[in-house]
């Protein structure tokens, strides 16, 4: 979708001929669509850098973003996208910056009827927005999905707290579905903690988790099997009237796992164990 040598010749000497002329109507393109979110002073500072990127990437012959001589240019081209993206503009607000170059240019040409050379010019100019808006926009999805990406592991963080309830006791409260990368999460935060607090004893409590299928009771399993490894116990809390059907209908066997009711009555009971202990450890 490049442009050929002759083609990359003319567009350079209109860009630099008419630089002025071009980037005021460029930043006037793009000034209405964005009033309010921009200053045209931001935006023409932008639109000068663009301006000065795609001259310099059109010395090198014929126009190839892909290429080594518009290196310069997709930087420019990313950073514009990925600081959009960042500040919550949409892909459109994006996209509009790179567009208000087809406006200026088709502008600033000069084309009579019957000038077949202008015409092929804004139609070769016009492929090369085209391209250059279509990398942006590429740009800024991947920046977008990245972001979207990042705020759903912090959201997976804040929903898998360990919280430390007594000297000895910690206990991570479960709300909502346990997929695998939650569970991955919930035992890297858990052991996390055991270390921090050198606690012996640790209570998953599933109060919150809607239904305990055999996959949720496989990450429960790994989680109390990886706290044993690290030298501690945990008490499941949160067995409700309905989970325990389900896990007695599933035939999901917690072995010698203590299980509660209640995160109280499992506090209760890791009390008493710490009690037990510091007695045994006395006689």
């Amino acid at each position: 979708m490049g442009l050929t040598a002759q083609e990359s010749g003319r567009l350079l000497a209109l860009l630099d001929t008419q630089a002025e002329k071009l980037t005021e109507t460029w930043t006037d393109a793009v000034t209405a669509p964005l009033r309010g979110r921009l200053t045209r002073a931001e935006l023409h500072k932008q639109v000068q850098d663009l301006h000065r990127a795609i001259i310099e990437s059109l010395h090198g012959g014929a126009f190839d973003l892909a290429g080594d001589d518009a290196g310069g240019l997709r930087a420019t081209l990313v950073d514009l996208s990925r600081s959009r993206a960042r500040q919550g503009f949409s892909a459109s607000e994006t996209a509009v910056t790179i567009f208000g170059l087809k406006t200026a240019l088709f502008e600033t040409l000069d084309v009579h009827d019957g000038d077949r050379q202008a015409v092929a010019d804004v139609i070769a100019a016009g492929r090369m927005v085209d391209e250059l808006g279509l990398f942006t926009f590429e740009t800024y999805a991947k920046t977008r999905e990245e972001l979207i990406a990042d705020q759903a592991e912090q959201l997976l963080e804040l929903a898998t707290p360990v919280v430390k309830l007594w000297e000895g006791v910690v206990a991570i409260p479960l709300v909502g579905t346990l997929d695998s990368a939650r569970a991955q999460v919930v035992m890297e935060r858990l052991l996390e903690t055991l270390v921090e607090t050198s606690s012996p004893y640790a209570i998953i409590d599933i109060t919150g988790v809607p239904a305990v299928d055999t996959q949720v009771a496989q990450h429960i399993l790994k989680t109390v099997v990886a706290a044993r490894l690290m030298g501690a116990e945990c008490i499941i809390s949160g067995i409700r009237p309905q989970i325990a059907q389900t896990i007695v209908a599933l035939g999901i066997e917690f072995g010698d796992i203590a299980t509660k009711a209640t995160l109280a009555d499992a506090l209760r009971h890791a009390l008493r164990m710490i009690e037990a202990g510091r007695k045994a450890r006395s006689n």
